[in-house]
């Protein structure tokens, strides 16, 4: 079993921006000891309907970090999500950075590679990105370590940043009223995502956990940072002892009756190339649609 380094006694200064679009949260992450920074999770803006792409919720963290005057050093994809396109590449010209994700992306290019029928230009090897994580990798931010946990179950390519005492946990988990995300998705599996959440959750309870949705279950305010301890005593889908058996079985019957995320076409499209849009043969920026496929 992985040994992770935690280190609870170091407290990153935490930045989160909700898109209302998607209901996504990303994340600017501060070294406390210097004026380096990550950000998690980015999103870009699409009108699908328009076929138009735009960048207000990345020029928001991109304005942020150049008023605080940080130093943005990674730009992390906690996996290749299906419900929002990332801006990571535009980011990036902006600010610098290297980004990254879990190395199991290949196995994301290789699946959607087909799906999407792309060519043979379409590299599959996970060479976008500039770092490709495996379970137990540390990175610097600034002072700072941070490492990743592999947690496959949501897709084969899931993976929690912990950061100090913040953990980003991407879609592995959501708040304790949320419970939990499918497991439906080519790759994924209910009862691998149960054993990933076990892993969270053998974290520190006072660990800080960041998530990357909110959907404000029963109206409540939208929110998206709770607790190791606060997750095992609460989560809907996982707390209060429950077992896996009982969680593969509320999951696949749930998962059973969701609706497709309404941007998978193009999140996919763009989120597996580390947010590049696709081209067609002229260069011309074109997505396609799978028909009969997802």
């Amino acid at each position: 079993m992985t040994t992770y380094p935690v280190n609870l006694a170091v407290r990153p200064e935490v930045f989160a921006f909700f898109d209302d679009a998607t209901n996504t949260i990303s994340y600017i992450v501060k070294d406390p000891a210097s004026d380096a920074c990550a950000v998690v999770d980015s999103v870009m803006d699409i009108d699908y309907a328009a076929g138009r792409i735009t960048f207000d919720h990345a020029d928001e963290l991109i304005r942020v970090i150049k008023e605080k005057q940080l130093k943005l050093e990674w730009i992390i994809e906690t996996h290749v999500h299906a419900d929002h396109l990332s801006a990571a590449p535009y980011i990036q010209q902006q600010l610098g950075g290297r980004i990254g994700v879990g190395s199991k992306i290949t196995v994301v290019q290789d699946t959607f590679g087909k799906v999407f029928n792309e060519g043979t230009e379409f590299q599959r090897d996970g060479s976008q990105f500039d770092a490709l994580f495996e379970d137990g990798d540390t990175y610097m931010i600034g002072t700072m370590q941070a490492f990743s946990m592999y947690t496959p179950g949501h897709t084969p390519a899931c993976m929690v940043h912990v950061m100090g005492d913040a953990a980003f946990v991407g879609d592995t988990l959501f708040m304790p009223d949320g419970g939990s995300a499918r497991a439906d998705f080519p790759g994924g599996d209910a009862g691998v995502l149960y054993d990933s959440i076990q892993k969270v959750l053998s974290l520190p309870d006072e660990t800080r956990l960041f998530m990357c949705h909110d959907y404000g279950p029963n109206g409540r305010d939208i929110a998206w940072e709770t607790s190791v301890a606060e997750e095992k005593a609460h989560n809907i889908h996982v707390g209060s002892s429950k077992t896996k058996e009982d969680f593969v079985k509320f999951r696949s019957e749930r998962d059973a009756i969701l609706a497709m995320p309404t941007l998978i076409i193009p999140s996919l499209q763009v989120n597996m190339r580390a947010g590049e849009v696709p081209t067609d043969a002229d260069g011309n920026p074109m997505l396609k649609v799978p028909v009969n496929t997802l």
